[in-house]
């Protein structure tokens, strides 16, 4: 873990609020190439390290880049929720999925910004990678960022994925990014605390998140 200065940030292209596929003006913010292949991947799931057997979720998955590599560590126990708005991306994610014959995933399009059909408490672990500063864009993060609370786990983790808040390419125009301060200024207000600021590649960060535990008297 390193700690990273207010300018430094983290990446992956969003996909996620309005919108619909087939028409390129008309697909959700974001929606496209992903940042994984721009990510240090080995450092990210050194950080997450998914348990095998766990349950998690990829919120504004796309594709499914990280919901594969996920899915890998999750192992045949485990099981990988990969949620989205971007139908065209589910799609592509099904069609891999039937031919590497997963049996762990389970890709859902959604709109992030509303309430999901999925069981609150349930979740060891929900991945946002590149997808917070786009709901911010579309004045949605509220609703991604309550349903994050409902649904993770007393001891679960929320891990952000952001691009560094410095000029591109690669990703969106600098006064789209959000800074690790800006971060935190949005998910810590939903009953979170910090617990990890991590630098993975060049161009992104990782910031980990538990929900906080009220202690009765």
């Amino acid at each position: 873990m390193i700690g990273l200065p207010a300018a430094v940030g983290g990446k992956r292209t969003a996909r996620c609020g309005g919108g619909m596929q087939n028409d390129p003006s008309s697909r959700p913010r974001g929606a496209g190439k992903s940042s994984f292949e721009l990510i240090d991947a080995a450092e990210l799931f050194r950080v997450l390290a998914p348990k095998p057997g766990g349950a998690w979720l990829d919120m504004g998955c796309g594709a499914g880049m990280y919901t594969l590599a996920m899915a890998e560590r999750a192992g045949d126990g485990g099981l990988v929720h990969a949620v989205d708005l971007w139908a065209e991306g589910i799609g592509k994610l099904r069609e891999e999925i039937g031919r590497r014959g997963l049996a762990n995933i389970r890709p859902l399009v959604a709109d992030l910004g509303k309430p999901l059909p999925l069981r609150g408490d349930s979740m060891d672990g929900i991945l946002m990678a590149a997808v917070l500063h786009d709901l911010r864009e579309e004045g949605i993060q509220d609703g991604a960022l309550a349903e994050v609370r409902r649904l993770l786990k007393r001891h679960g983790m929320f891990a952000v994925v952001e691009f560094k808040k410095i000029p591109g390419p690669p990703g969106p125009p600098v006064s789209v990014r959000l800074s690790p301060g800006d971060v935190g200024a949005l998910v810590l207000p939903f009953g979170f605390r910090q617990t990890g600021l991590h630098e993975i590649g060049p161009y992104h960060y990782l910031m980990t998140f538990m929900p906080k535990v009220v202690c009765s008297a």
